[in-house]
């Protein structure tokens, strides 16, 4: 059973979320929120699998309660999933720095939000390969020449992702472009388990709470590039 959190400061959008989750056997609303505060107080006391929670709310905003869940080690296994009305929200990037597993827009398909819940209760980021270059290519310039500078962070971003391996540094580039663990392991001719493996190695090497710090992590070291495009299958497919 996939335990949700719904926090959002608009009643009508979150039962209209809970109405949808309510209707799968597999996913269980424990809990509603309107503010960060609460819903960090309520993350405190259920530690769902999920939470769903606004960008722009009052009192405490998404950003600052996502932040606080993931400095928080009771809730390591609560994944957060931004909520947003715009697919470039200005503040995502952000929210991912802060710890959140991937963002979703308000006005998603329900099938795709279903999917996306799952998605995130096993620990895979939100972030498909289109909307990742999107919002790296706006909010974080990379260079690893002269032509541009490199982000604040970028040299601190270097070095947590220096102890990696080549195989690792490899599977994350993979994960950078928005692969999933299968995918990686097509294209780098393994297991699926060798490459969750990686990724997981990875990921504890770096410091990354998830994959979407992962992603974040790879392209402020300039280890991916923004606008650059997703690597080929070994046969050549996309």
């Amino acid at each position: 059973m996939i335990r949700v959190l719904l926090v959002d400061d608009q009643p009508l959008i979150r039962s209209g979320f809970r109405a949808l989750l309510d209707l799968e056997d597999d996913i269980e609303v424990v809990a509603e929120a309107a503010d960060g505060a609460e819903g960090l107080a309520l993350a405190r006391e259920h530690v769902p699998d999920v939470a769903l929670v606004d960008i722009r709310m009052p009192v405490v905003d998404g950003i600052e309660a996502t932040r606080r869940i993931a400095a928080d080690p009771s809730l390591a296994d609560v994944h957060v999933v931004i909520l947003t009305n715009y697919g470039m929200d200005e503040y995502v990037l952000d929210a991912l720095r802060a710890g959140a597993a991937g963002f979703l827009v308000k006005d998603v398909l329900p099938e795709d939000f279903l999917h996306a819940v799952r998605v995130a209760a096993r620990g895979d980021a939100l972030l498909a390969p289109s909307i990742t270059r999107k919002l790296i290519n706006r909010y974080i310039t990379v260079s690893t020449g002269p032509s541009g500078p490199l982000p604040a962070d970028a040299v601190g971003a270097g070095a947590a992702l220096a102890a990696l391996t080549g195989r690792e540094r490899e599977a994350v580039v993979l994960v950078a472009h928005g692969l999933s663990n299968d995918e990686i392991a097509e294209r780098m001719v393994i297991t699926t388990l060798t490459a969750k493996t990686h990724v997981n190695r990875a990921m504890t090497k770096a410091g990354a709470r998830d994959r979407a710090q992962l992603v974040v992590l790879a392209y402020e070291s300039g280890l991916v590039q923004a606008g650059v495009s997703r690597p080929q299958a070994p046969d050549g497919r996309g």
